[in-house]
Parts: structure tokens; sequence; C-alpha cells
């Protein structure tokens, strides 16, 4: 997807709804506005000490809860899931770290898988956009964190 043109009725929204809601602008990337917001996320995750588990635990699950209230508020002005929403990315990025070992392998990998089955959306990823308002966009990238969180956490046993 490409990020979409603001409507006259974007201004509507409050600064901090839209910066939020687009991941600190990272959504208005002209180019995969998701795999920015990943990025950036994963950007972020290298901060020491965000990786400890109830840092991250507590950030990933307070911006889980904002960001269904601020794409709540973004749907009706930008349409259904509007591309430059990606605070569900940023979110399900860091949700595909948490308790996971912090390394750059750790972080590449969950990184790929995340954003592979954000796109692909297997069962049961696609059928959790039905969900209404924000709970839809945030919940799909949930799903998929989760994956991708168990899927690395199972590869780090195996090799």
């Amino acid at each position: 997807m490409t990020a979409q043109p603001e409507r006259s009725m974007g201004s509507s929204l409050s600064l901090p709804i839209r910066f939020i809601a687009t991941a600190a602008f990272s959504g208005y990337s002209p180019i995969a506005p998701g795999t920015a917001g990943s990025l950036l996320a994963l950007v972020l995750y290298t901060i020491p000490g965000i990786e400890n588990p109830l840092t991250l635990g507590i950030l990933s699950a307070a911006l889980f809860f904002l960001g269904v209230y601020v794409s709540g508020r973004m749907e009706p002005v930008y349409g259904k899931d509007p591309s430059i929403v990606v605070i569900d990315e940023f979110v399900g990025m860091w949700i595909s770290l948490l308790l996971l070992p912090k390394s750059i392998a750790v972080g590449v990998a969950a990184f790929l898988i995340f954003r592979l089955l954000d796109i692909l959306k297997p069962f049961p990823v696609r059928s959790s956009e039905k969900l209404p308002g924000g709970w839809g966009i945030m919940v799909d990238d949930l799903i998929c964190a989760l994956l991708t969180n168990g899927i690395v956490r199972l590869a780090s046993v195996l090799v």
C-alpha cells in the first residue's frame, strides 16, 4: 500500500492522534509505510534497557490500547485500515521481540518474519481485520506478532 493523501477532514484530527497513529509520522513514508513503522520500532528497540520484559511489555500493552483508540479515530477520516496508520506495525514489531534474546540476528529474523506474515495474512490474521474500528487494525498485527515471536523462539531453540 502507499501512503494516502490527507482528506480535507484530516486536519480535524489532533496532532497527537496523527503522531501516534502514524508512529511518529513514519506512516507517511511514500514507500512501504508499514515497513517504515516496523523499522522505526526495531531501531527504537536498540535503546539499551528497552528489551527488559517489564519495560517492553508495559510499553507494548499501553501502545496497543492507545493504538486501538487512535486508529479508530483515523478510520472515519482516511477510510478502512488506512496505510498511513502504522501504530499496529510498530506495536507488532515490539511484541515480536518480547521475551526474546536481544541480538542483531533475532531482530532481523523477527522483522522479516513479521513483515512477511503481515503481508500474507495467514489464518486467523485476515479474519481478525473484520473486527470493528481500531480493533480490526490492531488485532491482526497482534496475531502476526505472536506468530512471529513463536517462530523466532522455536528457530532459536532448533539452531
